[in-house]
C-alpha cells in the first residue's frame, strides 16, 4: 500500500510517502513561507527524489482539521485536485489524531494542544492499547513499544475547540500521566504547572509537531479499515467558525424582523426602484400592508433598515411577492434571515404551502431559496419584461 500524505492544518508544512511499513521520503518546514509557496514544490521535490510514478499510489492521506483555516483550504484544495488528477481516493485524518500518533506507544495519555486564539485550544485526548500482533508491556523508560508489539490507537475525548482549562480538568479526573504534543504547548505551559494535577511531560523537538509521515502511517490504517472517500466528498473540519464567519452571525443576531409600516414604505419602494427594472410603487406598498390578508416584514440592524419581503395568503398557501435588501446587506444572510421569519410567521397562521417566481438568471436568490427548501415545480415563459425573461416556479410544501 502506497500512501501520499499532507500535512498543512498548523505553521509547519509536510508531505511525506510511504509504502506499507516504510516511510519512503518526508519533507518538512516551518519557516517564513506560506502552504500556499511550500506544499507543492516540497511534493514535486519527492516526486524527483524518489522517482515517484504518481499512478501507482493508492490514496493520498491529508490532515483534515482542525487548524489554520488558511492552511487547511491549502491542504484540502491540493489534496483534492490530486485525488480528481490522479483518480485516487482521499483519507481524511483528523488533525489532533495525527498529532498524537506521534508519542505511538506511549503508556501515557496523549494530549495534543494545538493554539486556537481566543484563550482555547484543539484538543482531545488518545491513548494506546496493544493490538492483537503481540501483547508485551510499552517500554517505559523510551515510551515506545517492545519488540513485536503494535498498538492501536483510542480515542478518550474526540478532538474539540475548548478552553484550556476544561480539557486539564478532564486529564485530573482520568489521574493518569500525560504527555502533550502541538503548538500550544508554549502559549499554555505556564497555565499547565498551576491547574495539572498529574504528572505530564512535553514532546521533543522532533515530534511536537505536525507531520505528514504521521498522517501518512495512521492513514495507512484508516485506508485498510475503508475510511476512504472520493475528492469531490471530501471537506476539511474546521471544527468552529472562522473569525469572520463568527463576526458575520455576530451581526445576525443583531438584526430584528417586523411588521412593515407606512413609514417603512418610502425606504422599501426606493430600494425596489433601484434594484428591479419593475418595482413595485409606494402606493403599491401602502395599499399591501393594510390588507387583511397580506403580511409584510422588514430586517433592521441598529434602527437602520436593510430589506423587506412580504407574503399574500389565501386557501392556506402564501404567495411571496417581494423579496428586496439594501446593497450593503446582501450576502450577509439576510435575505435568508427575512424570509426564515416570514415562513414561520406564515406557518403560525396556518399556511401549509408557500410559492414564488424568480427570474431563471437569478442564481443568488435560486440558492437562498433552495436552502430555504424550495423546490423548482415549471417554468412561465416571458413572465419577466425589461428584458424579458422565463421565470421559475418554487413551491415549499
Amino acid at each position: 500500500m502506497k500512501i501520499l500524505a499532507l500535512d498543512s492544518s498548523g505553521l509547519v508544512a509536510s508531505v511525506a510517502l510511504a509504502e506499507d511499513d516504510n516511510l519512503i521520503a518526508e519533507y518538512t518546514i516551518q519557516y517564513k513561507k506560506t502552504h500556499s509557496q511550500t506544499l507543492l514544490p516540497m511534493l514535486e521535490e519527492i516526486r524527483d527524489m524518489v522517482e515517484l510514478d504518481l499512478s501507482t499510489v493508492d490514496a493520498i492521506a491529508v490532515a483534515a482539521g482542525p487548524g489554520s483555516f488558511t492552511g487547511l483550504r491549502i491542504g484540502s484544495a491540493t489534496a483534492k485536485g490530486l485525488a480528481f488528477a490522479m483518480a485516487k481516493p482521499i483519507v481524511p485524518v483528523p488533525t489532533l489524531e495525527g498529532l498524537a500518533y506521534q508519542m505511538y506507544g506511549t503508556d501515557a495519555v496523549v494530549c495534543p494542544i494545538m493554539d486556537a486564539r481566543r484563550s482555547q485550544v484543539y484538543t482531545g485526548i488518545y491513548e494506546f492499547i496493544p493490538s492483537g500482533c503481540g501483547l508485551g508491556a510499552a517500554s517505559a523508560s523510551e515510551g515506545l513499544p517492545a519488540a513485536g508489539d503494535k498498538y492501536d490507537m483510542r480515542v478518550i475525548r474526540k478532538q474539540c475547540a475548548v478552553f484550556f482549562d476544561e480539557i486539564a480538568e478532564e486529564l485530573n479526573r482520568l489521574g493518569r500521566k500525560v504527555v502533550f504534543v502541538g503548538d500550544g504547548i508554549p502559549v499554555f505551559k505556564a497555565r499547565m504547572k498551576e491547574v495539572l494535577h498529574v504528572p505530564f511531560s512535553l514532546a521533543p523537538a522532533h515530534r511536537n509537531r505536525q507531520s505528514a509521515a504521521c498522517i501518512a502511517a495512521l492513514g495507512s490504517v484508516y485506508y485498510a479499515q475503508g475510511k476512504a472517500v472520493s475528492g469531490d466528498k471530501f471537506v476539511p473540519d474546521y471544527l468552529r467558525l472562522s473569525q469572520a464567519e463568527r463576526e458575520r452571525a455576530q451581526e445576525l443576531q443583531k438584526i430584528t424582523y417586523r411588521r412593515m409600516t407606512s413609514e417603512d414604505v418610502p425606504f422599501i419602494s426606493k430600494l425596489e426602484e433601484e434594484t428591479f427594472s419593475m418595482p413595485w410603487s409606494a402606493k403599491d406598498f401602502l395599499e399591501m400592508i393594510n390588507k387583511e390578508d397580506a403580511r409584510y416584514y422588514v430586517a433592521e440592524r441598529d434602527g437602520q433598515l436593510l430589506g423587506g419581503c412580504g407574503v399574500l395568503m389565501a386557501a392556506g398557501e402564501g404567495n411571496i411577492t417581494n423579496v428586496v435588501i439594501a446593497p450593503e446587506a446582501r450576502n450577509q444572510g439576510v435575505g435568508t434571515g427575512m424570509l426564515r421569519h416570514l415562513l414561520k410567521e406564515g406557518e403560525r397562521e396556518g399556511l401549509k404551502a408557500f410559492t414564488l417566481e424568480v427570474r431563471v438568471s437569478n442564481a443568488a436568490a435560486i440558492h437562498v431559496y433552495e436552502k430555504l427548501g424550495f423546490v423548482s415545480e415549471g417554468i412561465r415563459p416571458g413572465f419577466y419584461e425589461k428584458p424579458v425573461e422565463d421565470a421559475m416556479i418554487y413551491w415549499k410544501r
